[in-house]
C-alpha cells in the first residue's frame, strides 16, 4: 500500500475522531482563515492551545479550530501515516524531525516556546522530596514518561546529569499520564513539565537545578498536506504573535531565546 493510499484510508476515520475536539465555529468568513483548521499538538499544550483556538475563532469568524492533543511521538506517527492535519506543534525538535524527515512539513518549523521539567508531588510534599536524589530513596514511587516521548527523554537527560539511577513504578506515553498517577496517589512523584503542574489542582512543583539540562523547545509548523493551508498559516501566526506568546508565558512556558 502506498503512502497516498494510506492517507486516503485514514482520512475519514481520523477526521471523524478529531471533530469531537473542535472549539466551535463562527458564522462569517475572514481573510487569511475560514473553514476548519486541524491542529495536532503536544499534550502539554492542552490548556493554552484550547484558549488560543477559541481566541483565533473569535478573531476569524467562520473558522473552526479542531484540536487533537496527545504525546508528540504518537502525533508524529499519525501524521507520517497520513492522518489529516494542518498544523503540528511538538514538544521537542527530535519529534518534529520525524515529520520533517518524512517530507510532511511545509517549510522549516519555528520554535514557539520552551518548557522545563519539575518534580510533581502531592500538595504539602508529604514525602519531603527536595531534588532528584530523593526520587531514588527506598519506598518512593515515581512515574516517568517513556523515553521515546519528549518528557521522557528530558527526564533521562536530567537524571543522567544528576547521576541518579531509579526504577520508575510506571512509564507513561505522555506527560498527562504521568501527572495523573500523582493525582490519583498511585505514585509519590513524577517528572513532568512546569506548565502541567501549574495547571493542576492539588499538586506542587519541586524545582531542581538539573532541569536546566532538560529544557525542551516546542517547534510548530504548517503541514505539507494541509487541507486548509491559509487557515494553518494564520493560526501559526496567531499563536506566535505577542498576544499568543502572552497566553503561553502566563501558563509557565518560556519564550524562545530568539524572540
Amino acid at each position: 500500500m502506498t503512502v497516498r493510499s494510506i492517507r486516503a484510508a485514514l482520512a475519514g476515520a481520523a477526521a471523524l475522531a478529531l471533530s469531537l475536539t473542535g472549539c466551535g465555529a463562527g458564522d462569517e468568513s475572514s481573510a487569511g482563515a475560514g473553514g476548519t483548521v486541524t491542529v495536532f499538538a503536544a499534550a502539554s499544550l492542552t490548556e493554552t492551545f484550547t484558549k488560543l483556538g477559541k481566541d483565533f475563532e473569535s478573531a476569524h469568524p467562520g473558522t473552526r479550530v479542531v484540536l487533537n492533543f496527545a504525546g508528540s511521538s504518537a502525533l508524529a506517527t499519525q501524521i507520517t501515516q497520513g492522518a489529516p492535519a494542518d498544523v503540528f506543534a511538538a514538544a521537542s525538535p527530535a519529534t518534529m524531525k520525524t515529520v520533517t524527515d518524512a517530507g510532511d512539513a511545509a517549510g522549516a518549523p519555528a520554535v514557539l516556546v520552551r518548557n522545563q521539567l519539575v518534580i510533581a508531588v502531592a500538595e504539602g510534599n508529604p514525602d519531603r522530596v527536595g531534588g532528584l536524589a530523593d526520587l531514588a530513596r527506598p519506598g518512593v514511587k515515581v512515574a516517568l514518561c517513556a523515553e521515546q516521548v519528549p518528557c521522557g527523554a528530558a527526564a533521562r537527560s536530567a537524571l543522567d546529569a544528576a547521576g541518579v539511577r531509579l526504577t520508575p513504578a510506571t512509564l507513561e506515553q505522555d506527560v498527562r499520564g504521568a501527572l495523573a498517577k500523582v493525582k490519583l496517589g498511585e505514585v509519590d512523584a513524577a517528572l513532568v513539565y512546569r506548565t502541567d503542574v501549574r495547571a493542576a489542582a492539588g499538586l506542587a512543583a519541586v524545582e531542581f537545578p538539573e532541569s536546566g539540562r532538560a529544557v525542551n523547545d516546542y517547534p510548530i509548523v504548517v503541514l505539507k498536506h494541509a487541507g486548509n493551508p491559509d487557515g494553518a498559516r494564520a493560526f501559526v501566526d496567531h499563536v506566535r504573535s505577542g498576544a499568543g506568546l502572552a497566553v503561553l508565558t502566563a501558563a509557565g512556558f518560556q519564550a524562545p531565546p530568539s524572540r
